[in-house]
């Protein structure tokens, strides 16, 4: 089979990047061209569009209409677009202006990724779709989740709490490149470097206003059972649960919990035994290693589970390189299979080098 040699797209044309920036150059919304609907969320729309002065398509982010006069919409807004700007990492989309449009409502612009969001990629595995299958092993899917790791242990680090991950805000670039999105739920913890008075509103109190004790944001099948009780403790723990339930679907490709509702699917995360990742599906041959990464993650009480992102992070990197995680005990047998494993090579060197010596012993007799 003869592979193609791939496509090269220039985007770039002389007359963009060599014209002149007039005198009379414009600023704020007025240096963007016709916005172009790309997708839309609950609360916001995103819009592609073109930046004039720079000649790059961004995108351009605004509150659903009838969110505009909401004051925690609002906020939450604002705070998305900060946390966003002050988390740069190569896991966060780089945000490049935070403004108001000609009639004065909210908007910011930031980078235009091209890929596929890790819930798309999930259900196309469901549905057996055989690129995806080949493009994305489970070697891989534990790849992307580690970038996903090491952007929110970053986030800890700053003081921000994500606190609504889920496949659908994680996005695969067309080149590899992972991106965390929707911070509009964080947490914020204090950090110096992310908590200003005017623009945060003042850290626990102002968190408290947005996000009310009881009243539970984001998605219920990833809801921590901290948050659904009500908690207003929330810490990094929180995270590692959500991250938890990514790993699980990773594995199985079945959905962590279901139900008719957000009412029962909050008694299964709070109530009911959780599933064991190889009882759920026993034909995907899931290492035990890595069930129990999951399963530790998957602690209801927050106490018991990973103390960060950091400590899950290294586990799941134990186990990429084929080496001992901390919350599995290994048999003899497992041990020795590992270490079959990681020195194949070593040992088909050495039974090679004896074979070779052996036959030129017998050949020289």
């Amino acid at each position: 089979m003869i592979k193609k040699e791939p496509k090269i797209s220039n985007i770039f044309q002389s007359d963009d990047t060599d014209a002149l920036l007039p005198r009379s150059w414009k600023s704020g919304s007025l240096k963007y061209d016709e916005l172009k609907p790309l997708t839309e969320g609950g609360t916001a729309k995103i819009f592609t569009t073109l930046d004039l002065n720079l000649q790059r398509e961004v995108a351009f982010k605004s509150l659903h209409q009838d969110l505009r006069e909401s004051e925690i919409e609002t906020k939450r807004f604002l705070r998305e677009a900060r946390v966003t700007a002050n988390i740069q990492h190569p896991g966060t989309v780089p945000l490049y202006e935070l403004g108001r449009d000609r009639e004065g409502q909210l908007f910011f612009t930031m980078k235009k990724v091209d890929g596929r969001d890790l819930r798309e990629i999930l259900f196309d595995l469901r549905q057996e779709v055989p690129d995806v299958i080949e493009k994305f092993p489970l070697p891989r899917l534990i790849d992307i989740l580690i970038q996903v790791c090491q952007t929110i242990a970053y986030s800890h680090d700053l003081g921000v709490i994500h606190r609504d991950l889920k496949p659908a805000n994680i996005i695969v670039g067309s080149f590899g490149e992972v991106y965390v999105l929707d911070w509009g739920l964080a947490k914020i913890l204090g950090s110096p470097s992310l908590t200003d008075p005017k623009d945060i509103m003042e850290g626990e109190k102002s968190d408290t206003t947005l996000t009310p004790v009881g009243r539970h944001y984001g998605t219920p099948m990833y809801m921590p059972p901290e948050v659904a009780k009500g908690d207003p403790n929330i810490d990094g723990r929180t995270d590692v649960f959500s991250l938890g339930i990514i790993l699980f679907e990773i594995m199985t490709l079945q959905f962590f919990v279901e139900g008719e509702d957000p009412y029962e699917i909050k008694k299964k995360i709070l109530d009911q035994p959780l599933p064991l990742p190889r009882d759920v599906a026993p034909h995907r041959n899931i290492p035990r290693d890595l069930q129990a990464i999951c399963m530790k993650a998957l602690k209801r009480n927050k106490y018991e589970r990973y103390a960060s992102v950091s400590l899950f992070l290294e586990d799941l990197q134990h186990f990429r390189h084929q080496e001992e995680v901390s919350v599995y005990w290994y048999s003899g047998w497992e041990k020795l299979t590992r270490w079959k494993s990681r020195h194949a090579y070593l040992i088909f060197s050495i039974i090679s080098a004896l074979l070779g010596a052996g036959l030129h012993a017998l050949f020289s007799q």
